[in-house]
């Protein structure tokens, strides 16, 4: 069942100079550790190249190294880091499911995340829930090629509708604040119930509400918390929204439920698989044929490449806190 994810940590004191090898750093994500690092006394060597068991070597004599949430880190990598001294891996998310967390135990190494502005995810998932309510995406293509009649189907007021939210952290808490504005109804389920909402049990949420908003930790729990029977639970026309992670959902399920008429719609910032299309321009690579190929067909189906969390905050957030996770673990090695 949906955890909460973690607050932030607090920033230790600044212990004497620190290396760490970032992975997967892109240009803007370079920008920040260059401006940032020598202010944490930190050495900071940048590769663009993701983290595998080829390129693990490029981190021998640092004991941390921070990671991007896109790159699966294998056994097999977790061990050729850990022989070249490895022993803390700061991956640049909140979520730790690309990461072999056994295996990481196993060879010695300890995992830490990072949290950053919820407000980034928060804001977008409201953005899609107002999206497909008023059935944006058919009209700005209408627009687009110079079509301006009225939708066929008239758009919803959030007021009118109840809203479920499923995973009260930090980001879903943010949506939360974001909604009571608009003046649903908004129902609650998490584990954890860290918050003053009303909190029902996932079924019953899922059957009373005409938007359900996914924002919990992909655990072996949530993998397939939307499958094809909860699915079913939910209110016939129904809107779905996921800027978690992609495996929250069984696509298939999903799917065939927006085929059938059964869900109204869904907006998906994350799917099942997205490694293997996301962060790459396919304009003239085609999408390989899978579900994801299918839903953005559907004239109902928001998708877009795990872009909630990109904004200057949230970035320059996850950035200051990998360096933070690396100097609090050296400060406990030097403390004992």
């Amino acid at each position: 069942m949906p955890r909460s994810e973690p607050a932030p940590t607090a920033s230790p004191p600044v212990v004497a100079t620190t290396g760490i090898t970032v992975f997967g750093c892109g240009q803007d994500e370079a920008a920040l550790f260059r401006a940032l690092a020598p202010r944490f006394g930190v050495t900071a060597t940048l590769v663009e190249a993701a983290l595998s068991a080829a390129t693990a070597g490029l981190a021998a004599g640092d004991r941390c190294v921070s990671v991007d949430h896109r790159t699966p880190v294998t056994d097999a990598t977790l061990q050729h880091l850990a022989d070249v001294g490895v022993e803390y891996v700061s991956t640049r998310s909140v979520g730790c499911n690309h990461i072999d967390l056994a295996a990481a135990e196993r060879v010695g190494i300890t995992v830490g995340n990072v949290a950053y502005s919820p407000d980034s995810v928060a804001d977008y998932a409201l953005m899609l829930i107002l999206m497909l309510l008023r059935d944006a995406r058919t009209t700005i293509r209408r627009s687009d090629v110079h079509d301006y009649r009225l939708n066929r189907v008239r758009g919803k007021e959030l007021r009118d509708l109840t809203v479920g939210v499923v995973g009260t952290g930090r980001i879903g808490t943010a949506v939360m604040q974001r909604l009571r504005g608009f003046g649903p109804r908004v129902l609650a389920h998490d584990t954890c119930r860290s918050t003053t909402a009303e909190y029902v049990e996932l079924d019953e949420l899922l059957e009373q509400s005409d938007v359900v908003t996914l924002h919990t930790p992909l655990t072996p729990e949530t993998h397939h918390l939307l499958d094809g029977g909860r699915i079913a639970r939910m209110k016939h026309g129904a809107h779905v929204v996921n800027t978690g992670r992609g495996p929250l959902i069984d696509t298939a399920a999903l799917v065939a439920a927006l085929e059938s008429g059964r869900l109204g719609g869904a907006a998906l910032d994350v799917l099942e698989g997205e490694e293997a299309i996301f962060y790459v321009d396919h304009r003239y690579h085609p999408v390989p044929r899978g579900p994801w190929l299918r839903l953005q067909e559907l004239p109902n189906v928001i998708v877009s490449p795990h872009t909630a969390y990109y904004t200057d905050h949230a970035l320059s957030d996850t950035v200051e806190n990998s360096l933070v996770n690396c100097l609090d673990f050296e400060s406990r090695k030097q403390h004992g």
